[in-house]
C-alpha cells in the first residue's frame, strides 16, 4: 500500500506543475501518509477542501479492490462523526468509497483504451444531521496508459503487384498497423517495421510500412509470386515491446521483355488442289514468355505472296495460313515462302539490343484431287433471233476434265431452269438448239443452266448459267395505244378535230418506231391527218351530224411501221354523235326516241299474260305437292323381319280409374300381396299353362322366360298401361343362339309360334305378327 502510495505521490510530483506543489493541502499529504506540517494540516485557499485530480495506472487498478486514495476534511475529528459521499462517474461501482474513513477503492481492473478518465464528486456531511461539512467539489481520477496493447495490421493478407525488371527502391505497397495505447504518453504506440520474411527481394521502410523492391532484374518468367512477412513493433523496436505481423502476396506484373520465338524453323503443309479460295490450311506457332497484350504476335508473309496469306488467330496467337488464289496440280505442285513474327506492342525499355521479331520458312505441298470439269467461259451470253425455227442452232458450251487424264465429258440442261423445255444441248459437243419456236414479245431472255459431268464419275459435275438473249423480229403489227371514246357533235363544222390517237407495237427495233396513220378508202365524213410523231388527228370532212339519222360511225383507221418487213393493222376508231352546248361540251349521246306505228297487238299482250298465269299456277301447285307427307305404315310388307315396336299413346286414367290398379295399395306399398293379380288383366285360364318348347333342352331358356313372365302378370305395382318387356337372356349353349328375329329369315319357317298366343294380353300383339304370317295359316 505504501509502495502505490509513493508512486501516486512521485507521478504527482513529476507530472504536476511544480507552482502547484505549494498549494498541496493537508489531506492530500494524508492521503499519501505525508506528515503534518508543525502539527497543522496544510490548508488550500483557493482550490477548496480536496485536491482535484488522482492519477492511477492502468495495471494496478481493479485488483481486489485496489486502493485508490483517500479523501480527508479537516471536520474530520476521527470521532466517527463525518460521512464521505462519493457521487458521478462510476461511483458505486467502479469506484466505492469508505463513509468513515474517506478511503476509495476500485472495484474491478480499468482499462484506459476504453476510457482515459473519470469525473466523481466528493461531499463531507454530518453523519447525525446529515448537514453538509465542506461543499460539493469535483475531483478527476485520470488512468495513466501503460503497454499492454500489441500493433494490429488493418488485414491479415495484403495483394500488391509491381511490374518485373522494377529498379532497386520501386514501391510496392504501404501496409499500416495501429497502436491501441496512449501515442501521447511514452513509446507505448511508436511502431517500428521490419521484415522478417522476403529478402532479398524486398524491404520495408521502419517508419511507415513502405515495401520497396530490393533485388534489380527480377524476371517474371523466372519467379511470380513472392510471400512477405511485415512485422509492427510498439516501444520504439526496443525489447519488451509487443509486436504484429501481417502476409504481402507480390505478384510480378509482366512486361513485353521477352522477343517471341519459333520453336522450330521450318514448317511443311499439305492441301490439296480442291481447297477453296480463302480456306485454312495450316498453322504455325512462335512462343512468347510473355502474357496478355505483351504476348500478342502478329504473322507475315515476307515480301508478300499471291498465292498465299498468313493472318493472325487473336485467340490463340497461331499464324493461319489461307489461299489467295486457286491451286492447281497440273500447274505447280510445291510453294515455299518465309514468315515473320513479331509482338504487336513493344517497350521502349527493352528493344535496345535485342531483336523483336523472328522467322520461319514454310513449305507448302499441293496434292491432286479428281477436279470436276471446267467450262471455258462462266458465264455464257447467247443471241438468236425470235424468228429461228424449232431445231435451230442457238450456241456452243464447252467444258474439259482439268485433270491429267482429261476424262471424256457429257452435257444436259437442268430442266427446272428449262421448264417449258425450249432448247436441247448435244450431251457430247455441248451444241445447244432450240426445241420450240421463241416468241420475244413473251420472254425477252431466257436463263438455262447446262451441266457438265465426268463420264466416268458421274460425281464430278459442274453447271454454268447460259444467258440466252431473244434478238426482236418485226412480226407484230402496230395498234392502237388505248381505248379512245370518240364523239362529234351534232353542230360540228367541217375540219374541226375530234380526237387525237397514237399507236404502239411490241416490237423494239433499232431505230425507234414510226407509225404511218391512213384511213381505208374515201370516208365523207372524216379525215385522218398524220403529225409524223407517232399521233395523227381525226377532222370532220363535213357538217351537221344527226344522231335521228346515224348515232354512231365506224372508221376504220389503218396503222403502219417502217420496221422491214412492214406490219400493218386496221383499227376500227368509234365515233359517236352526240348534242353539244355552243362551247362544243357534250351534253347527251343518247339516241332520241322516235314515234314508230309498229307494236304489239292486243292479242300479243294477252297471250303473254296467259302464260304468266299459267306459270305463276305451275308454282304454286308443285309446292303444295311438296308439303303433302305421305305416312308409311307400320309394317312395309310381311316380308319384313326386322323387329317391330308398337307404340300406345292411351294414357292410364288417373286417380279417378280405380279398374285399372288398387290405389289404396299404391298409397300403403307395405300391404301389397305378392299373389295378388293385376286387374286390368283377365286371364283367359285360369290355371297355369305351359307349353314345350319346340326346341328340346333349353329348360334355363323356357324357365327363365316363364318365370319373368309371372313376375309381370303378378305385379301390382306395374304401370296401368301397356309396356314392352324386353328378354336379352340366351341359356348357355342355346341351340337358339339368339332370341332377336333379326338374321332369321332362313329358319323362320321351322318355327311354331302358337304358343305366343297363350302368354297373356301383354303379348298378343307379337302372336297376331307371328302366328299371322305362318305359312300354314297363310295358305
Amino acid at each position: 500500500m505504501i509502495g502505490n502510495q509513493a508512486l501516486l505521490l512521485l507521478m504527482l510530483y513529476f507530472l504536476w506543475p511544480s507552482t502547484a506543489l505549494p498549494f498541496i493541502p493537508g489531506n492530500i499529504g494524508n492521503l499519501f501518509g505525508m506528515p503534518e506540517s508543525d502539527g497543522k494540516v496544510l490548508q488550500r485557499s483557493k482550490r477548496g477542501w480536496m485536491w482535484n485530480q488522482f492519477f492511477l495506472l492502468e495495471e494496478y487498478a481493479g485488483n481486489d479492490h485496489q486502493y485508490v486514495g483517500k479523501l480527508h476534511s479537516n471536520a474530520d475529528k476521527g470521532d466517527g462523526t463525518v460521512k464521505y459521499i462519493l457521487t458521478g462517474d462510476g461511483a458505486g461501482t467502479l469506484f466505492l468509497i469508505d463513509e468513515k474513513s474517506g478511503d476509495i477503492h476500485a472495484t474491478k481492473r480499468l482499462d484506459r483504451e476504453e476510457k482515459a478518465m473519470y469525473t466523481l464528486h466528493a461531499k463531507v456531511l454530518d453523519r447525525n444531521t446529515n448537514a453538509e461539512l465542506e461543499p460539493d467539489t469535483e475531483f478527476n481520477i485520470k488512468i495513466h496508459d501503460i503497454n499492454d496493447n500489441a500493433p494490429r495490421f488493418e488485414r491479415e493478407v495484403y495483394y500488391a503487384s509491381v511490374p518485373e525488371m522494377s529498379e532497386v527502391g520501386t514501391s510496392v505497397v504501404t501496409v499500416t498497423a495501429t497502436d491501441a495505447d496512449d501515442q501521447t504518453y511514452g513509446n507505448s504506440a511508436k511502431l517500428v517495421y521490419s521484415i522478417l520474411q522476403g529478402q532479398p527481394y524486398f524491404s520495408v521502410d521502419s517508419e511507415n510500412g513502405t515495401i520497396k523492391t530490393a533485388l534489380p532484374g527480377m524476371d517474371r518468367e523466372v519467379k511470380e509470386h513472392y510471400q512477405v512477412v511485415i512485422q509492427a513493433k510498439d516501444m520504439a523496436g526496443q525489447m519488451g515491446g509487443l509486436s504484429g505481423t501481417t502476409t504481402v502476396s507480390i505478384t510480378l506484373s509482366d512486361v513485353n521483355d521477352s522477343p517471341p520465338r519459333f520453336a522450330n524453323h521450318s514448317f511443311r503443309v499439305t492441301t490439296v488442289e480442291s481447297t477453296e479460295i480463302g480456306g485454312a490450311i495450316g498453322r504455325i506457332k512462335a512462343d512468347d514468355p510473355d502474357v496478355g497484350h505483351n504476348a500478342e504476335m502478329e504473322y507475315s508473309i515476307v515480301g508478300g505472296h499471291d498465292t498465299f496469306n498468313i493472318i493472325t488467330d487473336q485467340a490463340t496467337q497461331e499464324g493461319v495460313i489461307i489461299i489467295k488464289k486457286a491451286l492447281d496440280y497440273e500447274s505447280k505442285k510445291d510453294y515455299d515462302f518465309r514468315v515473320e513474327v513479331k509482338n504487336t506492342y513493344l517497350d521502349a525499355r527493352f528493344i535496345h539490343g535485342v531483336q523483336f521479331k523472328d522467322y520461319a520458312t514454310v513449305k507448302v505441298t499441293v496434292e491432286d484431287v479428281d477436279e470436276p470439269p471446267v467450262f471455258t467461259r462462266n458465264p455464257y451470253i447467247i443471241e438468236v433471233h425470235e424468228d429461228t425455227a424449232a431445231g435451230s442452232f442457238v450456241g456452243v458450251v464447252l467444258a474439259r476434265d482439268p485433270d491429267a487424264d482429261n476424262k471424256p465429258v457429257k452435257y444436259s440442261i437442268d430442266r427446272h431452269t428449262d421448264l417449258e423445255r425450249l432448247f436441247n444441248v448435244d450431251s457430247v459437243n455441248g451444241t445447244i438448239t432450240t426445241l420450240k419456236a421463241l416468241d420475244r414479245e413473251m420472254s425477252k431472255w431466257h436463263n438455262i443452266s447446262v451441266v457438265a459431268t465426268e463420264i466416268n464419275n458421274p460425281r464430278q459435275t459442274t453447271r454454268v448459267p447460259v444467258f440466252i438473249k431473244v434478238l426482236d423480229v418485226n412480226d407484230n403489227a402496230p395498234e392502237f395505244a388505248m381505248s379512245y371514246d370518240t364523239f362529234v357533235c351534232e353542230n360540228v363544222k367541217a375540219g374541226q378535230l375530234i380526237q387525237t390517237i397514237s399507236a404502239v407495237d411490241t416490237d423494239e427495233p433499232l431505230v425507234g418506231h414510226k407509225f404511218v396513220f391512213s384511213i381505208s378508202g374515201t370516208n365523207p365524213n372524216f379525215t385522218i391527218v398524220d403529225k409524223e410523231d407517232n399521233t395523227a388527228n381525226i377532222l370532220t370532212r363535213r357538217g351537221g351530224f344527226s344522231r335521228r339519222e346515224m348515232s354512231m360511225y365506224f372508221l376504220p383507221v389503218v396503222i403502219s411501221d417502217n420496221d422491214y418487213p412492214i406490219q400493218s393493222s386496221t383499227s376500227t376508231l368509234i365515233v359517236r354523235v352526240c348534242a353539244c352546248d355552243s362551247r362544243g361540251n357534250m351534253q347527251s349521246c343518247n339516241p332520241e326516241v322516235l314515234p314508230f306505228s309498229d307494236g304489239l297487238t292486243t292479242g300479243a299482250l294477252v297471250a303473254i299474260l296467259l302464260c304468266v298465269i299459267i306459270l305463276l299456277m305451275i308454282v304454286v301447285l308443285f309446292a303444295a305437292l311438296r308439303r303433302q307427307r305421305k305416312k308409311e305404315p307400320l309394317i312395309i310388307s310381311k316380308e319384313d323381319v326386322r323387329d317391330n315396336v308398337v307404340s300406345y299413346n292411351d294414357e292410364g286414367g288417373g286417380e279417378e280409374d280405380t279398374q285399372a290398379f288398387d290405389i289404396g295399395t299404391l298409397r300403403n306399398p307395405e300391404v301389397m300381396d305378392a299373389n295378388k293379380l293385376r286387374r286390368d288383366i283377365i286371364p283367359e285360364m285360369l290355371f297355369s299353362f305351359r307349353r314345350t318348347s319346340p326346341i328340346k333342352d333349353n329348360t334355363d331358356v323356357r324357365d327363365f322366360i316363364n318365370g319373368r313372365l309371372q313376375e309381370n302378370d303378378s305385379d301390382p305395382t306395374a304401370p296401368p298401361y301397356d309396356s314392352l318387356a324386353t328378354y336379352a337372356y340366351e341359356g348357355s349353349g342355346s341351340l337358339a343362339e339368339s332370341l332377336s328375329s333379326l338374321e332369321s329369315a332362313a329358319t323362320e319357317g321351322d318355327q311354331d309360334y302358337d304358343y305366343l298366343s297363350n302368354w297373356g294380353p301383354q303379348f298378343k300383339k307379337l302372336a297376331e305378327m307371328y302366328i299371322g304370317r305362318s305359312p300354314d295359316r297363310e295358305t
